[in-house]
């Protein structure tokens, strides 16, 4: 099991799953891909879902690849990894792992994510952009068939503090952040890596990522429309 987690770039992640699909038939490995169904959509936080089911925060959420392929086959709500005050190498030095059972390689974490509060902002970004490119151009569904969810702890403390305020408005409206702009950038300057996503497709995807949090503490969670005054 590997000990560290460590970010791929868009570039490679793109080139990743376009190739995989192309030449396999397949996305990170997964076999059997979800095409959804538009009679079967519903609505959630005032936003179109075409699943009602989707993996909760944990590794499975944790990096891009990963909710990328729970999309691929047929997960559309993405409650994300939680994020906490304490991350990255702090949070690492004080986890025993790990602490499940495997008899194969596996990501496995506790509490929160075990990746910088801003990595795993960056990784969200991301899959958000990996996933609207790869909707149409792999014929899964609508662009805005599915939603990113905000899983931040553990306590008041923590989640008005600076590290995770700015992540919280980031992922709010992620238009300004390096990350989206690159992320875009990137796309636009490789339209031609696509057949179905057009410049245009691109230009669409808004910046407004998450507009729910799911509220963890060590005992449970409360999920709420995202206000300010429900988060800090």
């Amino acid at each position: 099991m590997s000990e560290i987690m460590r970010p791929m770039s868009f570039e490679q992640l793109l080139n990743w799953t376009l190739t995989e699909y192309k030449e396999n038939g397949t996305v990170f490995g997964e076999r059997h891909p979800y095409h959804a169904d538009s009679k079967f959509n519903r609505t959630i936080f005032g936003r179109d879902l075409e699943t009602p089911i989707g993996p909760a925060a944990g590794p499975n959420t944790q990096l891009t690849q990963n909710i990328i392929a729970a999309y691929y086959t047929g997960s559309r709500f993405f409650e994300l990894k939680t994020v906490q005050v304490m991350d990255g190498d702090e949070l690492a030095a004080c986890i025993n792992r790990p602490c499940i059972k495997a008899d194969d390689e596996c990501y496995n974490c506790e509490w929160s994510t075990e990746l910088f509060v801003p990595q795993a902002m960056e990784e969200y970004i991301k899959a958000w952009f990996l996933l609207k490119v790869i909707s149409k151009e792999f014929g899964l569904g609508s662009m805005d068939g599915f939603q990113f969810n905000i899983s931040v702890g553990y306590d008041l403390a923590g989640i008005k503090s600076e590290k995770v305020d700015t992540f919280l408005n980031t992922m709010q409206h992620a238009q300004d952040s390096e990350i989206f702009k690159h992320c875009k950038a990137y796309l636009l300057e490789h339209v031609d890596l696509f057949e179905k996503v057009t410049a245009e497709d691109i230009e669409s995807i808004s910046g407004d990522i998450c507009n729910s949090v799911t509220i963890s503490t060590l005992h449970g969670c409360l999920r709420k429309k995202l206000r300010r005054s429900q988060c800090i």
